[in-house]
This record gives structure tokens, sequence and C-alpha cells, in this order.
């Protein structure tokens, strides 16, 4: 009971600590300058005003992010299986996926658009290039790290390389994997919301999150600007907690890193 009460007391002391510094620093600005820093009430009225708007926005960056999200965790495991089986591959492909991870999105965005034209293709295929690098990395590096011991039970009793690897490593990886499904997961909506900006549509459905902190920065509506922000953070808020979710059901009765239901 103390461990529950604790996860909600002390992140709500951080979060009231947070906003007295937010009005402390508001009032803090000389009064030119203050709307460059809008109160959280102003940031709340704002997302009321604009809830419609940003819903709509919201829910087309979900939807690129959800696809690119889904297309990286197939790509990333199945690729991570094949680097797992030889030290040759993974030396031969790691340099071009270091590659892919460290181009920036605003240099990628124009060539998904050549190729794929704006709009949700290019937002799903740019959210892919952000959230893949650490699933495959994290799941290649789970599949290789296997307890040693147990490798060898595997080979005693004469099991295949495939049973090895579905029954053993797999399993084994699971606590790796993810480890990297959360971080990508909250590198997804940002990646979505910086494609939007660059390579999204405003054709017909208002564009996502990233098209309307535009509109909001040239409209000069700082609030809203802020509420989008606050928007973006709790869809990768909502990311993440479905994948602890997922985790917990999933590794709760066997890992160590998650409390059994009978403690």
């Amino acid at each position: 009971m103390t461990r529950k009460l604790n996860t909600v007391l002390f992140p709500a002391l951080t979060g009231a600590v947070v906003l007295a510094l937010w009005y402390g620093l508001h009032f803090f600005l000389s009064e030119d300058r203050r709307f460059l820093l809008p109160t959280p009430g102003a940031v709340l009225a704002a997302l009321r005003d604009n809830a419609p708007f940003l819903a709509r926005a919201a829910w087309n960056t979900s939807q690129g992010a959800l696809l690119g999200f889904a297309l990286a965790v197939f790509v990333s495991f199945t690729l991570a299986l094949l680097l797992s089986l030889s030290p040759i591959v993974r030396a031969s492909l790691y340099p071009y996926l270091m590659a892919l991870q460290l181009t920036p999105l605003p240099i990628l965005a124009p060539i998904c658009v050549i190729w794929v034209g704006a709009g949700i293709n290019s937002v799903a295929l740019l959210t892919f290039a952000i959230a893949f690098f650490p699933l495959v990395v994290n799941t290649t590096q789970g599949l290789i790290s296997t307890d040693r011991n147990l490798v060898e039970l595997f080979r005693l009793y004469r099991a295949s390389r495939w049973q090895q690897l579905f029954l053993l490593r797999v399993p084994s990886a699971l606590p790796y994997f993810f480890t990297g499904l959360r971080i990508a997961a909250t590198l997804a909506p940002i990646g979505a919301v910086v494609a939007d900006m660059n390579a999204g549509s405003s054709a017909g459905d208002g564009g996502g999150l990233g098209f309307q902190a535009i509109i909001y920065s040239s409209q000069a509506k700082y609030p809203a600007l802020y509420a989008t922000a606050a928007t973006t953070c709790l869809l990768g808020f909502v990311f993440n907690a479905v994948i602890v979710i997922v985790a917990r059901y999933s590794l709760q009765n066997w890992h160590d890193s998650y409390e059994r239901p009978d403690k």
C-alpha cells in the first residue's frame, strides 16, 4: 500500500513544484515577454477552446504513429532474428542501421514525399525510421545474451538451432524486446509530429499535431501551441502505458524485473 501511495504522492508533489516554478517564471519575465510563456491556466483554457481541432489532429497523428510503430516492430523483430544468428551478419548490417538512425527526419522527409507522397504514408515511414533502431538493437542484444548454461543444456538434449532460437532465445530476449518497445513507443509520437511538420498533408483532414503547431505558431497563438505540446505528451504517455501493461502481463509471472501478483 505504501509503495502504491508513493507512486502517486511523489509525482504529485513534483508536479506541484513544477507548476509553482512555471508560474514564478511567468511573472518573473518582463510584461512584454510574458506571452512567450503562458501560464498553465492559459494553456488549459486553450486546450479546452481548441479541443475539437487538437482531438482531430491527435487522431491523425496517432494513425501515422501506429502504422510506423507496427511496421518497426515487425521489421525489427524479424531482422533481429537474422542478426542474432551470425556475428558476420551483425558486423555487415549494423553500420547501415546506424546510418538510418543518424539521418535527420527533415532530410528523410522530402525523400519519403518523393517516393510515397505527402500524408500518412510518409508520416508512417518517418515514424518507422525513428522507432526502428532501438527496437532492433535491444532485441538483438537480448537474443545473443541468453544464459550459456541454458544454451548448453539445449545442445545436450540435441535441440535444433531453430528450437534453441524460438524456445530459449526468444523468451529470454523478451525483457530486452519490451525495453526497446518502451523507447520506441516514446519516440513514435514525437517522430510522427516532426514528420507531420515536414511531410504531412492537411488535405481534407486538417493535418496532424505537427501541422497544428505550425498554424498556431504562425498565428502567434502561444497558449494553443503549448496545448498542442501537451497533447503530444499525452499521446506519448498513452503509447508508453499500453506497452508497460503488455510487458507487465507478459513478464510478471517469471521475470525478476516485475513484481509478482502474490507479493
